[in-house]
């Protein structure tokens, strides 16, 4: 069962997915609504706000991409993308507008469930103090309100783009593994998904570096990973 009544949207234009997805969340103890499209989902969030989002990619009206982006403008509640697609390129089109986790149907219960878990245990890791803020040479990262300033200049962080840069930055200096950040940011059964962290660190790449092909403040790690350079101290 769920140790809170976490709230769970499920967006799906098949009658039959969203029925099982609604009674086997229903099941764990989560609250739970469905809508048929993405104009439905938002209709929903209107009046009722989610802790977290599944939605599936093709659907009528606004569909799975497009409703990811309309959330990301407001919320940074973690959003699951289900599709029947399994290619690379989809998974990165879901992660470019805003998606944190990619399912590929048909999928476990036992799967999704633990998918589920991981993304509400990284919503209430992220909580950090109020005072908790990363000042390291040119950067000023505060925790708790999501805010990034480089060189004293703001830069607007998607939330996975602020997630990685935060855990790059409190380990400066020190190499970090693809499987370590992707276990960190995504959790432990995404760690053999690599196109999530080609997608974000190079987004952050072309937010945070003056110049991109010569990247100063995210190093890679040939076939290792990666290293924070937060810049003169």
């Amino acid at each position: 069962m769920a140790e809170e009544k976490h709230k769970i949207l499920i967006v799906d234009d098949e009658p039959q997915i969203a029925r099982v997805l609604k009674t086997t969340l229903s099941s764990r103890g989560y609250s739970t609504r469905t809508a048929a499209d993405g104009d439905d989902a938002l209709q929903v969030m209107k009046e009722w706000s989610p802790d977290l989002l599944i939605t599936d990619l093709r659907m009528p009206n606004m569909d799975g991409l497009e409703l990811c982006r309309h959330v990301r403008t407001k919320s940074q509640i973690p959003i699951i993308v289900l599709s029947v697609r399994g290619e690379e390129r989809t998974k990165v089109e879901a992660l470019d507008a805003g998606a944190d986790d990619y399912v590929t149907k048909p999928f476990s219960t036992n799967e999704l469930l633990a998918r589920v878990r991981a993304a509400l245990r990284r919503v209430s890791a992220a909580q950090p103090p109020e005072s908790e803020v990363i000042a390291i040479g040119d950067f000023r990262i505060d925790l708790q309100a999501h805010c990034v300033h480089v060189r004293n200049q703001e830069v607007k962080l998607t939330p996975k783009e602020f997630d990685v840069l935060a855990y790059l930055a409190r380990r400066h200096g020190k190499v970090v593994t693809h499987r370590g950040l992707l276990a960190a940011v995504w959790g432990d059964t995404s760690t053999e998904q690599p196109e999530y962290l080609r997608v974000v660190i190079g987004h952050l790449r072309k937010k945070l570096e003056p110049d991109e092909a010569a990247p100063r403040y995210i190093i890679t790690e040939p076939w290792i990973g990666y290293r924070f350079n937060p810049g003169d101290e």
